[in-house]
């Protein structure tokens, strides 16, 4: 199936946000009827309402669609262009996708925020997705690393009824206490099984001191929020994560890289915290690991198999919509 991409303009409290969605082709057949004679405008610019017309006379009308939320301090283009091949394959595969910039961030205006204020940014991108693309009814939120938490995070404020699934890779949980006990188990645990660490520390290369102070504080910070939870506080980030995920009625892909400290540390988080209780067990969710994967899945390989995974995934869902 044929893509298109076009880019959008679109408001968000007084910013200007850029987009570029991917749509098959048949969900633009009629791009003839608002622009030159055989024109896919494939280079142009167009508001939020710039791909209306062409898929109203569409021969594939999609009813799903994916928009794609950017993590970290990064652009619509993602690390090693990943979602630049994502909402790609995802539109030859028949799913209109739209990949946005943040308030800030790439080329959107305004002041750079946190993961944990962009719900406005989202939620203005899927009324221009969906003004771009009108047969959309349904939309699957998909998040690497904060991007992932910045979804939850919608989902406890708004309970979004437009949303149906989300696809969560990696998701950032981080908190002193967390990544201590994460550095404790998955990084000196697995030093003192190497033959390297015994090599140098027979041999003086090692500073044991240091080492051991290291580890000593880990150790305490490990154990900080047990102590701290007794004491009142707002709402953590994590708790909202962990809220919008109980209360979400969607589908939600979890996908869990096996190289990745991040992808460990939300593991230690969930199985420890009591707000995360049986959460990655529910029914709705369905759990990918990826074993030799890296955090941002930077190999052709990695980044197919996540494809592969999502895709497989939408399927599913497909087909216990009809």
């Amino acid at each position: 199936m044929s893509v298109l991409e076009q880019a959008v303009l679109f408001p968000c409290e007084g910013e200007q946000l850029v987009a570029v969605v991917a749509a098959p082709w048949q969900a633009q057949a009629a791009a003839g009827a608002g622009s030159e004679p055989g024109s896919d405008r494939r280079d142009g610019i167009a508001g939020a309402d710039g791909l209306a017309a062409t898929a109203s006379g569409a021969l594939h009308v999609p009813e799903c669609g994916v928009l794609i939320i950017v993590g970290g301090p990064q652009y619509r283009v993602g690390s090693h262009r990943q979602f630049v091949h994502l909402s790609r394959r995802l539109a030859a595969a028949g799913y209109p996708s739209m990949r946005f910039d943040y308030r800030g961030m790439g080329d959107a205006s305004g002041a750079m925020r946190s993961f944990e204020e962009v719900g406005a940014d989202i939620a203005a991108a899927i009324d221009a997705f969906q003004r771009c693309v009108p047969s959309l009814r349904r939309i699957v939120l998909w998040g690497l690393c904060d991007a992932a938490s910045a979804a939850l995070l919608y989902v406890d404020a708004t309970r979004d009824t437009r949303l149906t699934g989300l696809v969560l890779l990696n998701p950032w949980v981080r908190s002193e206490s967390s990544q201590a006990r994460t550095q404790i188990k998955h990084y000196y645990g697995q030093r003192l099984l190497q033959k390297e660490f015994w090599s140098k520390l027979g041999s003086g290369q090692m500073e044991v001191g240091r080492s051991v102070r290291e580890l000593l504080g880990a150790a305490l910070r490990s154990r900080r929020r047990a102590a701290a939870a007794t004491a009142p506080a707002r709402q953590s980030f994590q708790d909202g994560m962990a809220a919008g995920w109980r209360g979400f009625a969607g589908q939600i892909l979890l996908v869990l890289s096996g190289n990745d400290y991040t992808a460990k540390e939300f593991i230690e988080y969930s199985v420890s915290d009591q707000a995360w209780s049986g959460l990655l067990e529910a029914a709705n969710v369905h759990r990918v690991e990826l074993v030799d994967a890296d955090h941002t899945f930077s190999s052709s390989h990695q980044r197919a198999r996540v494809e592969d995974a999502t895709l497989s995934w939408l399927a599913a869902l497909e087909g216990g919509w009809r």
